[in-house]
């Protein structure tokens, strides 16, 4: 989960940040990537230097650099609030990202105001004259590149109202954090073991091309498989397979090929450890090709759902249709 933050100065930002920190999110700041160009520029960390930085930075490399600079650092084992959302590019960069949500801090430009005055920062506003007048700059602008603040409010999932006491904002985050983790979306069980042959696919020692299978049964993997030369060989990459250390063009040569396939080692594999895979179902990054239509068919396999068509699958395709074994394809 990656809850964004956008707000006002002084709408309470930092105050939904901690709350999030203190149970368990990573605080990341756009403002962070600012913070080190200054850092580089050898110049003070100021709200006018951050805002003509950005204004320059979001010029020169496009409105989302800095989201696409932090997203960077976003891995997917833990959930993060980012703080700083300034420009609706920012907020749509992230918007990629199913698990993304934009939460907007609010409070009354009075009470932001007596805040700024009470936390006296160098630098701040001093009048109110002037505090509205950098308020003004910073909601709305025609320049796609400059901050624009009123309209990341509009693009927001939720409007948090900040106009009281602590104890009161906390009452709502507690509430809208709820709210927030529940709706993380879950990939279907297709998805899911799609995913796992994919990343079983990295594995692969083959140098032309990574393909790999995993067979469920009851919701449980019980076989993968990847393509390469076999047990105790030299790997493809190595110069195993010399068929595929030609670089020759795809689908010629075939007989010659020392690799064995994905859902054919994952067969094999099943078979070494004696287990049975019989009425399973085979998830495979690529459609098979005749070869392994035929292990499939024989060995019991009642379906075949997989990503990629394989080039060379029309004949497979037919055999399996015809031996009533189930197939389809996802789209990811």
């Amino acid at each position: 989960m990656i809850i964004g933050l956008t707000g006002k100065n002084a709408s309470g930002k930092g105050e939904v940040a901690k709350f999030l920190q203190d149970r368990g999110f990573v605080f990341m700041s756009l403002s962070d990537v600012l913070r080190d160009e200054l850092k580089k520029r050898h110049l003070p960390v100021t709200r006018d230097h951050l805002t003509e930085v950005g204004n320059e930075l979001r010029e020169k490399h496009g409105p989302a650099v800095l989201a696409e600079r932090i997203m960077e650092k976003i891995g997917d084992s833990s959930h993060y609030v980012i703080d700083s959302f300034r420009n609706p590019s920012e907020v749509e960069a992230f918007r990629r990202r199913a698990d993304f949500l934009l939460w907007s801090v609010e409070a009354s430009s009075r009470m932001r105001f007596d805040r700024i005055k009470a936390r006296a920062r160098e630098n701040d506003p001093m009048t109110f004259a002037d505090f509205e007048r950098v308020e003004k700059r910073e909601a709305k602008n025609l320049d796609p590149n400059k901050q624009n603040l009123d309209d990341c409010r509009a693009l927001a999932d939720a409007h948090i109202a900040n106009n009281h006491t602590l104890d009161a904002l906390y009452a709502k985050l507690v509430n809208h954090t709820k709210k927030a983790l529940a709706s993380i979306p879950r990939p279907s069980w297709d998805e899911y073991f799609i995913r796992i042959a994919q990343v079983v696919a990295k594995r692969s020692n083959c140098l032309k091309r990574k393909v790999a299978a995993v067979i469920v049964k009851d919701g449980r993997i019980i076989s993968t498989g990847y393509n390469g030369t076999p047990r105790h060989t030299k790997n493809c990459y190595q110069g195993g397979c010399p068929r595929c250390n030609q670089i020759g063009p795809s689908g010629q040569g075939l007989t010659e090929c020392f690799c064995s396939h994905g859902e054919e080692n994952a067969i094999v594999q099943a078979a070494y450890h004696g287990i049975a895979i019989k009425d399973s179902t085979l998830y495979t990054t690529f459609s098979p090709c005749l070869l392994c239509t035929k292990m499939i068919i024989n060995s019991g396999i009642q379906e075949v759902v997989y990503n990629q068509s394989y080039s060379m699958a029309g004949p497979a395709v037919d055999l399996l249709k015809e031996a009533n074994v189930k197939l389809r394809k996802i789209e990811l």
